[in-house]
Protein backbone atom coordinates (compact mmCIF):
# COMPACT_ATOMS: atom_id res chain seq x y z
CA UNK A 1 0.00 0.00 0.00
CA UNK A 2 1.14 3.95 -0.50
CA UNK A 3 1.04 5.82 2.30
CA UNK A 4 0.64 9.11 0.95
CA UNK A 5 -1.93 10.87 -1.91
CA UNK A 6 -1.28 10.62 -5.93
CA UNK A 7 -2.07 13.88 -6.73
CA UNK A 8 -2.06 13.20 -10.67
CA UNK A 9 -4.25 10.37 -10.13
CA UNK A 10 -6.50 11.77 -7.70
CA UNK A 11 -7.15 14.65 -9.94
CA UNK A 12 -8.97 12.97 -13.06
CA UNK A 13 -9.96 15.94 -14.81
CA UNK A 14 -6.00 15.71 -15.44
CA UNK A 15 -5.63 14.65 -19.20
CA UNK A 16 -2.58 13.34 -19.25
CA UNK A 17 0.24 11.55 -17.13
CA UNK A 18 3.08 13.78 -17.00
CA UNK A 19 6.92 13.13 -16.10
CA UNK A 20 6.53 14.42 -12.44
CA UNK A 21 3.35 12.07 -11.80
CA UNK A 22 5.89 9.02 -13.10
CA UNK A 23 8.19 10.44 -10.75
CA UNK A 24 5.85 10.51 -7.72
CA UNK A 25 4.22 7.03 -8.26
CA UNK A 26 7.38 5.20 -8.32
CA UNK A 27 8.80 6.51 -5.17
CA UNK A 28 5.64 5.68 -3.47
CA UNK A 29 6.22 1.66 -5.35
CA UNK A 30 9.86 2.26 -3.51
CA UNK A 31 8.91 3.40 -0.46
CA UNK A 32 6.25 0.81 0.04
CA UNK A 33 8.62 -2.11 -0.51
CA UNK A 34 10.89 -0.41 1.73
CA UNK A 35 8.43 -0.56 4.89
CA UNK A 36 6.84 -3.81 3.66
CA UNK A 37 10.94 -5.15 4.00
CA UNK A 38 11.48 -3.85 7.19
CA UNK A 39 7.90 -4.43 9.10
CA UNK A 40 6.55 -7.82 7.10
CA UNK A 41 3.31 -8.74 7.55
CA UNK A 42 2.44 -10.90 10.60
CA UNK A 43 2.41 -14.30 10.08
CA UNK A 44 -1.53 -15.06 10.10
CA UNK A 45 -1.52 -12.59 6.84
CA UNK A 46 0.85 -13.86 5.05
CA UNK A 47 -0.35 -15.75 2.03
CA UNK A 48 0.91 -19.52 2.05
CA UNK A 49 2.92 -21.95 -0.49
CA UNK A 50 3.25 -25.81 -0.44
CA UNK A 51 6.86 -25.14 0.71
CA UNK A 52 5.58 -23.36 4.13
CA UNK A 53 3.47 -26.66 4.64
CA UNK A 54 6.93 -28.81 4.13
CA UNK A 55 7.81 -30.63 8.04
CA UNK A 56 11.12 -28.99 9.62
CA UNK A 57 13.83 -31.47 10.87
CA UNK A 58 13.54 -32.33 14.12
CA UNK A 59 16.81 -30.65 16.08
CA UNK A 60 17.56 -34.54 17.24
CA UNK A 61 17.72 -35.28 13.62
CA UNK A 62 21.66 -36.18 12.26
CA UNK A 63 22.28 -33.68 9.75
CA UNK A 64 24.75 -34.31 6.42
CA UNK A 65 27.10 -32.63 8.29
CA UNK A 66 27.31 -34.58 10.69
CA UNK A 67 27.47 -37.71 8.31
CA UNK A 68 25.47 -40.78 7.66
CA UNK A 69 24.45 -42.53 10.93
CA UNK A 70 26.11 -45.95 11.84
CA UNK A 71 22.56 -47.63 12.63
CA UNK A 72 21.88 -47.32 9.21
CA UNK A 73 24.73 -50.06 8.66
CA UNK A 74 23.39 -52.52 11.80
CA UNK A 75 25.64 -51.00 14.34
CA UNK A 76 22.87 -51.39 17.46
CA UNK A 77 22.74 -49.84 20.48
CA UNK A 78 23.12 -52.85 23.35
CA UNK A 79 23.89 -54.93 20.27
CA UNK A 80 26.05 -57.97 20.48
CA UNK A 81 29.93 -56.46 20.19
CA UNK A 82 31.44 -58.72 17.74
CA UNK A 83 28.05 -58.14 15.29
CA UNK A 84 28.70 -54.55 15.98
CA UNK A 85 32.32 -54.58 14.98
CA UNK A 86 31.45 -56.29 11.54
CA UNK A 87 28.83 -53.89 10.58
CA UNK A 88 30.85 -50.72 11.65
CA UNK A 89 33.79 -52.16 9.61
CA UNK A 90 31.27 -52.73 6.30
CA UNK A 91 30.39 -49.18 7.02
CA UNK A 92 34.22 -47.84 7.06
CA UNK A 93 34.87 -49.82 4.34
CA UNK A 94 32.10 -48.03 2.43
CA UNK A 95 32.85 -45.08 3.39
CA UNK A 96 36.54 -45.22 2.06
CA UNK A 97 35.66 -44.72 -1.44
CA UNK A 98 33.67 -41.34 -0.71
CA UNK A 99 35.29 -39.99 1.96
CA UNK A 100 32.41 -40.46 4.15
CA UNK A 101 31.73 -38.99 7.66
CA UNK A 102 29.81 -41.80 9.89
CA UNK A 103 28.08 -40.18 12.52
CA UNK A 104 27.79 -41.87 15.87
CA UNK A 105 24.64 -41.24 16.84
CA UNK A 106 23.93 -41.22 20.46
CA UNK A 107 22.45 -43.42 22.65
CA UNK A 108 21.30 -44.66 26.04
CA UNK A 109 22.83 -47.89 26.07
CA UNK A 110 26.43 -47.32 23.97
CA UNK A 111 27.65 -49.26 21.55
CA UNK A 112 29.01 -52.73 22.66
CA UNK A 113 31.56 -53.09 20.06
CA UNK A 114 34.39 -56.13 19.84
CA UNK A 115 38.59 -54.48 19.28
CA UNK A 116 40.14 -54.29 15.97
CA UNK A 117 37.87 -51.88 13.82
CA UNK A 118 40.32 -50.59 11.42
CA UNK A 119 39.58 -46.67 9.82
CA UNK A 120 40.46 -46.87 6.61
CA UNK A 121 41.68 -43.65 4.69
CA UNK A 122 39.36 -40.54 4.16
CA UNK A 123 36.74 -41.58 6.77
CA UNK A 124 35.53 -39.59 9.93
CA UNK A 125 33.85 -40.74 12.60
CA UNK A 126 32.03 -38.00 14.48
CA UNK A 127 29.86 -37.86 17.77
CA UNK A 128 27.89 -35.17 18.97
CA UNK A 129 29.90 -34.83 22.52
CA UNK A 130 33.16 -32.39 23.36
CA UNK A 131 35.56 -33.63 26.11
CA UNK A 132 33.77 -34.96 28.86
CA UNK A 133 35.97 -34.21 31.45
CA UNK A 134 33.89 -35.51 34.34
CA UNK A 135 32.09 -38.27 32.55
CA UNK A 136 27.94 -38.22 31.17
CA UNK A 137 26.10 -40.26 32.79
CA UNK A 138 22.09 -41.42 32.44
CA UNK A 139 19.02 -40.89 34.29
CA UNK A 140 20.67 -42.72 37.61
CA UNK A 141 23.99 -41.70 37.22
CA UNK A 142 25.79 -45.39 36.97
CA UNK A 143 27.15 -45.42 33.44
CA UNK A 144 27.78 -42.98 30.16
CA UNK A 145 25.64 -42.49 27.81
CA UNK A 146 25.97 -40.83 24.39
CA UNK A 147 28.14 -41.14 21.25
CA UNK A 148 29.39 -43.57 23.48
CA UNK A 149 31.71 -47.17 22.26
CA UNK A 150 31.44 -49.84 25.51
CA UNK A 151 35.18 -52.36 25.25
CA UNK A 152 35.85 -55.12 26.76
CA UNK A 153 37.80 -57.59 24.91
CA UNK A 154 41.94 -57.30 24.90
CA UNK A 155 42.51 -58.84 21.78
CA UNK A 156 43.37 -55.97 19.58
CA UNK A 157 43.65 -52.18 19.64
CA UNK A 158 39.98 -51.05 19.61
CA UNK A 159 41.10 -48.74 16.47
CA UNK A 160 43.40 -49.56 13.95
CA UNK A 161 43.67 -45.44 12.20
CA UNK A 162 44.93 -45.19 9.02
CA UNK A 163 46.18 -41.61 6.89
CA UNK A 164 43.18 -38.93 6.29
CA UNK A 165 41.10 -40.32 8.79
CA UNK A 166 39.25 -38.59 12.06
CA UNK A 167 37.83 -39.88 15.12
CA UNK A 168 36.02 -36.95 17.02
CA UNK A 169 33.41 -36.18 19.84
CA UNK A 170 33.42 -39.63 20.47
CA UNK A 171 33.29 -41.50 24.28
CA UNK A 172 35.11 -45.46 25.03
CA UNK A 173 34.42 -47.10 28.20
CA UNK A 174 35.85 -49.39 29.40
CA UNK A 175 33.05 -51.25 32.10
CA UNK A 176 35.14 -54.21 33.42
CA UNK A 177 38.05 -52.11 33.87
CA UNK A 178 38.86 -52.07 37.91
CA UNK A 179 38.89 -48.86 39.71
CA UNK A 180 38.89 -49.40 43.13
CA UNK A 181 41.87 -52.22 43.11
CA UNK A 182 45.19 -52.34 42.11
CA UNK A 183 45.77 -56.13 41.54
CA UNK A 184 42.70 -56.59 38.77
CA UNK A 185 44.02 -53.37 36.79
CA UNK A 186 43.03 -54.82 33.30
CA UNK A 187 45.88 -54.56 30.57
CA UNK A 188 43.71 -53.86 27.72
CA UNK A 189 45.90 -52.50 24.27
CA UNK A 190 45.90 -48.95 23.13
CA UNK A 191 42.28 -47.76 22.46
CA UNK A 192 43.63 -45.95 19.11
CA UNK A 193 47.19 -47.62 17.60
CA UNK A 194 47.99 -46.34 14.39
CA UNK A 195 48.17 -48.87 11.34
CA UNK A 196 51.07 -50.80 11.20
CA UNK A 197 53.34 -51.91 7.66
CA UNK A 198 52.65 -48.46 6.75
CA UNK A 199 53.27 -44.67 6.54
CA UNK A 200 50.12 -43.06 8.14
CA UNK A 201 49.56 -39.15 7.80
CA UNK A 202 46.84 -36.52 8.86
CA UNK A 203 44.91 -37.95 11.76
CA UNK A 204 42.72 -35.82 13.82
CA UNK A 205 41.79 -37.13 17.09
CA UNK A 206 39.72 -34.37 19.03
CA UNK A 207 37.38 -34.29 21.65
CA UNK A 208 37.78 -38.02 22.82
CA UNK A 209 37.44 -38.84 26.37
CA UNK A 210 38.46 -42.63 27.56
CA UNK A 211 36.48 -43.83 30.61
CA UNK A 212 38.89 -47.47 32.00
CA UNK A 213 41.97 -47.26 29.30
CA UNK A 214 44.93 -48.84 30.44
CA UNK A 215 46.96 -46.91 27.30
CA UNK A 216 44.87 -44.22 24.89
CA UNK A 217 46.45 -43.36 21.72
CA UNK A 218 49.89 -45.27 20.78
CA UNK A 219 51.72 -43.52 17.77
CA UNK A 220 54.80 -45.20 18.07
CA UNK A 221 56.08 -46.11 14.48
CA UNK A 222 57.36 -49.65 14.07
CA UNK A 223 60.36 -50.43 11.46
CA UNK A 224 60.81 -47.93 8.27
CA UNK A 225 57.77 -46.41 8.60
CA UNK A 226 56.99 -42.80 10.16
CA UNK A 227 53.57 -40.95 11.22
CA UNK A 228 53.38 -37.09 10.08
CA UNK A 229 51.15 -34.20 11.04
CA UNK A 230 49.16 -36.38 14.15
CA UNK A 231 46.83 -33.71 16.01
CA UNK A 232 45.59 -34.64 19.57
CA UNK A 233 43.00 -31.90 20.70
CA UNK A 234 41.21 -31.72 23.94
CA UNK A 235 41.56 -35.47 24.77
CA UNK A 236 40.70 -36.63 28.29
CA UNK A 237 41.16 -39.73 30.58
CA UNK A 238 43.46 -41.92 33.05
CA UNK A 239 45.47 -44.18 31.49
CA UNK A 240 46.35 -46.88 33.90
CA UNK A 241 49.67 -47.81 32.41
CA UNK A 242 50.36 -44.18 33.09
CA UNK A 243 50.71 -43.41 29.33
CA UNK A 244 48.07 -41.59 27.80
CA UNK A 245 49.72 -40.59 24.45
CA UNK A 246 52.86 -41.86 22.96
CA UNK A 247 54.62 -40.88 19.45
CA UNK A 248 57.86 -42.16 17.52
CA UNK A 249 58.98 -41.30 14.41
CA UNK A 250 56.80 -38.66 13.77
CA UNK A 251 58.99 -36.48 11.63
CA UNK A 252 56.21 -33.65 10.10
CA UNK A 253 55.06 -31.98 13.29
CA UNK A 254 52.89 -33.87 15.99
CA UNK A 255 50.70 -31.78 17.73
CA UNK A 256 49.29 -32.52 21.77
CA UNK A 257 47.40 -29.76 22.89
CA UNK A 258 44.18 -28.97 25.24
CA UNK A 259 44.69 -32.79 26.87
CA UNK A 260 43.66 -33.59 30.28
CA UNK A 261 44.53 -36.54 32.96
CA UNK A 262 42.46 -36.77 35.39
CA UNK A 263 41.47 -40.05 37.98
CA UNK A 264 38.53 -38.38 38.64
CA UNK A 265 36.83 -38.41 34.93
CA UNK A 266 34.21 -41.03 35.59
CA UNK A 267 32.79 -38.65 38.47
CA UNK A 268 29.10 -38.36 37.01
CA UNK A 269 28.72 -42.12 36.72
CA UNK A 270 30.09 -43.03 40.13
CA UNK A 271 33.00 -44.39 39.37
CA UNK A 272 36.40 -42.40 40.53
CA UNK A 273 39.79 -43.78 41.01
CA UNK A 274 40.77 -45.19 44.59
CA UNK A 275 44.05 -44.19 45.91
CA UNK A 276 45.32 -47.56 45.41
CA UNK A 277 44.61 -47.59 41.74
CA UNK A 278 46.07 -44.43 41.01
CA UNK A 279 49.23 -45.29 43.71
CA UNK A 280 49.56 -48.54 41.69
CA UNK A 281 50.02 -46.36 38.05
CA UNK A 282 52.66 -43.99 39.64
CA UNK A 283 54.07 -46.99 40.71
CA UNK A 284 54.50 -48.30 36.44
CA UNK A 285 57.36 -45.53 36.56
CA UNK A 286 56.06 -44.46 32.44
CA UNK A 287 55.50 -41.02 31.64
CA UNK A 288 51.85 -39.06 30.94
CA UNK A 289 53.06 -38.26 27.29
CA UNK A 290 55.99 -39.55 25.57
CA UNK A 291 57.32 -38.58 22.54
CA UNK A 292 60.99 -39.46 20.33
CA UNK A 293 62.32 -39.12 16.97
CA UNK A 294 60.10 -35.78 15.83
CA UNK A 295 60.47 -32.53 14.77
CA UNK A 296 59.71 -29.39 15.97
CA UNK A 297 56.58 -31.12 18.20
CA UNK A 298 54.34 -28.26 19.30
CA UNK A 299 52.71 -29.23 22.47
CA UNK A 300 50.17 -26.86 24.69
CA UNK A 301 47.66 -26.63 27.38
CA UNK A 302 48.72 -29.98 28.70
CA UNK A 303 47.41 -31.50 31.72
CA UNK A 304 48.22 -34.23 34.27
CA UNK A 305 47.74 -36.03 37.67
CA UNK A 306 48.95 -39.10 39.54
CA UNK A 307 51.39 -40.34 37.14
CA UNK A 308 55.10 -41.10 37.64
CA UNK A 309 56.21 -38.98 34.92
CA UNK A 310 54.64 -35.86 33.07
CA UNK A 311 56.54 -35.50 30.04
CA UNK A 312 58.97 -37.12 28.63
CA UNK A 313 61.00 -35.79 25.86
CA UNK A 314 63.43 -38.28 23.88
CA UNK A 315 66.96 -38.17 22.57
CA UNK A 316 65.59 -37.31 19.67
CA UNK A 317 63.21 -34.87 19.79
CA UNK A 318 63.13 -31.22 19.93
CA UNK A 319 60.03 -28.44 19.81
CA UNK A 320 57.92 -26.34 22.08
CA UNK A 321 56.25 -26.82 24.92
CA UNK A 322 53.87 -24.40 26.78
CA UNK A 323 51.01 -23.32 29.26
CA UNK A 324 51.08 -26.88 31.11
CA UNK A 325 50.14 -28.23 34.80
CA UNK A 326 51.86 -31.36 35.84
CA UNK A 327 50.24 -32.36 39.34
CA UNK A 328 51.40 -35.33 41.50
CA UNK A 329 54.02 -36.78 39.93
CA UNK A 330 57.21 -37.90 40.18
CA UNK A 331 59.43 -36.17 37.38
CA UNK A 332 57.89 -33.48 35.79
CA UNK A 333 59.75 -33.22 32.53
CA UNK A 334 62.67 -35.31 31.67
CA UNK A 335 64.79 -33.97 28.25
CA UNK A 336 67.21 -36.20 26.59
CA UNK A 337 69.13 -35.29 23.62
CA UNK A 338 71.73 -36.65 20.97
CA UNK A 339 73.73 -33.52 19.70
CA UNK A 340 73.74 -30.10 20.41
CA UNK A 341 72.47 -28.61 16.62
CA UNK A 342 68.98 -29.11 16.99
CA UNK A 343 67.89 -30.96 20.53
CA UNK A 344 66.65 -28.12 21.57
CA UNK A 345 63.72 -27.45 23.03
CA UNK A 346 62.04 -24.27 24.60
CA UNK A 347 59.84 -24.95 27.56
CA UNK A 348 57.51 -21.90 29.28
CA UNK A 349 54.30 -21.13 30.99
CA UNK A 350 54.12 -23.91 33.35
CA UNK A 351 53.45 -25.22 37.50
CA UNK A 352 54.85 -28.69 38.39
CA UNK A 353 53.59 -30.07 41.78
CA UNK A 354 56.43 -33.11 42.19
CA UNK A 355 55.45 -34.77 45.22
CA UNK A 356 55.13 -38.42 45.04
CA UNK A 357 56.76 -41.52 43.85
CA UNK A 358 59.53 -43.49 45.75
CA UNK A 359 62.60 -41.64 47.68
CA UNK A 360 62.18 -38.18 48.13
CA UNK A 361 65.67 -38.45 46.25
CA UNK A 362 64.32 -39.61 42.95
CA UNK A 363 61.40 -36.40 43.11
CA UNK A 364 62.53 -33.52 40.30
CA UNK A 365 60.66 -31.37 38.71
CA UNK A 366 62.94 -31.16 35.96
CA UNK A 367 64.94 -33.53 34.89
CA UNK A 368 67.67 -32.55 32.20
CA UNK A 369 70.27 -35.27 30.73
CA UNK A 370 72.29 -36.15 27.22
CA UNK A 371 72.96 -33.42 25.18
CA UNK A 372 71.61 -29.77 23.36
CA UNK A 373 69.87 -27.62 25.05
CA UNK A 374 66.94 -26.22 26.70
CA UNK A 375 65.10 -23.46 27.98
CA UNK A 376 62.59 -22.67 31.04
CA UNK A 377 60.89 -19.47 31.71
CA UNK A 378 58.33 -18.65 34.16
CA UNK A 379 58.21 -22.11 35.36
CA UNK A 380 57.62 -22.71 38.99
CA UNK A 381 57.58 -25.53 41.12
CA UNK A 382 55.88 -26.35 44.82
CA UNK A 383 55.03 -29.38 46.65
CA UNK A 384 52.74 -30.62 49.38
CA UNK A 385 50.72 -33.50 50.47
CA UNK A 386 47.38 -34.51 48.53
CA UNK A 387 44.82 -37.00 49.50
CA UNK A 388 44.29 -39.04 46.38
CA UNK A 389 47.25 -40.66 45.90
CA UNK A 390 50.28 -41.43 48.46
CA UNK A 391 52.48 -38.51 48.36
CA UNK A 392 55.74 -37.75 49.96
CA UNK A 393 54.85 -34.44 49.59
CA UNK A 394 58.61 -32.48 48.30
CA UNK A 395 60.86 -32.63 45.95
CA UNK A 396 64.38 -33.21 46.23
CA UNK A 397 65.65 -29.96 44.08
CA UNK A 398 63.83 -28.12 41.74
CA UNK A 399 66.37 -29.01 38.27
CA UNK A 400 68.45 -32.52 38.41
CA UNK A 401 71.01 -32.45 35.38
CA UNK A 402 72.38 -35.69 34.64
CA UNK A 403 75.00 -37.34 32.41
CA UNK A 404 78.18 -36.28 31.21
CA UNK A 405 77.56 -34.96 28.01
CA UNK A 406 77.71 -31.22 26.13
CA UNK A 407 74.13 -29.33 27.62
CA UNK A 408 73.29 -25.66 28.21
CA UNK A 409 70.39 -24.87 29.97
CA UNK A 410 68.68 -21.09 30.66
CA UNK A 411 66.38 -20.67 33.50
CA UNK A 412 64.23 -17.29 33.40
CA UNK A 413 61.88 -16.03 35.93
CA UNK A 414 61.53 -19.57 37.23
CA UNK A 415 60.31 -19.94 41.23
CA UNK A 416 61.97 -22.51 43.11
CA UNK A 417 59.56 -23.93 45.99
CA UNK A 418 58.94 -27.09 47.81
CA UNK A 419 62.28 -28.77 47.57
CA UNK A 420 64.14 -30.97 50.33
CA UNK A 421 68.18 -30.32 49.81
CA UNK A 422 68.20 -27.52 47.24
CA UNK A 423 66.95 -25.73 44.35
CA UNK A 424 70.11 -27.28 41.77
CA UNK A 425 71.48 -30.72 41.58
CA UNK A 426 74.60 -30.78 38.87
CA UNK A 427 75.76 -33.92 38.15
CA UNK A 428 76.90 -33.00 35.19
CA UNK A 429 80.64 -31.00 34.94
CA UNK A 430 79.84 -30.15 31.10
CA UNK A 431 76.50 -28.83 31.81
CA UNK A 432 76.34 -24.92 31.14
CA UNK A 433 73.67 -23.08 33.48
CA UNK A 434 72.58 -19.28 33.15
CA UNK A 435 69.89 -18.26 35.27
CA UNK A 436 67.97 -14.78 35.43
CA UNK A 437 65.70 -13.80 37.88
CA UNK A 438 64.89 -17.09 39.12
CA UNK A 439 64.01 -17.24 43.39
CA UNK A 440 64.53 -20.06 46.21
CA UNK A 441 62.19 -20.72 48.63
CA UNK A 442 63.41 -17.83 50.81
CA UNK A 443 62.56 -15.49 48.18
CA UNK A 444 66.30 -15.41 47.17
CA UNK A 445 67.51 -15.22 43.97
CA UNK A 446 69.08 -18.34 42.47
CA UNK A 447 72.67 -18.32 41.01
CA UNK A 448 74.69 -20.96 39.94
Amino acid sequence: MCLFSLSPLADRNKKSFGPSAFLRLSCCFLLSFALTSFFPLPLSARPTSPLSATPQPSVMQPTMMQGVSIQQFGVVPGGDPENNRVALQRAIDTATLTGQALFVEPCAEGYPLATGVRLHRNVSLIGVHGPTGRGTANADRTRPVGSLFILTDTLQPAFIVESATQLRGIQFWYPEQSHTSADAIIAYKPTIQMAHGQNVQGVTLSCLTFYGEYMAMDFRSPEKYICEQILFEHCYGYPLSGTFIAIDKCYDIPRLLHCHINPSNMREFGRSFSRAVIDAVVARRTYAYTIDHTDNAQMMDLFTFGTWGGIYLGDETYGQLTNFNLDCVCVGIRKSGTQLKNRNWQIAQGSIIANCGGMVEEIHPLLVEGTGHVSFTNVECFSGGNGALTAVGKSHDFLCVEGDGLLSISLVGCRMQGYDAQPLTIHNPNAHIALTACFDSQGNEVKR
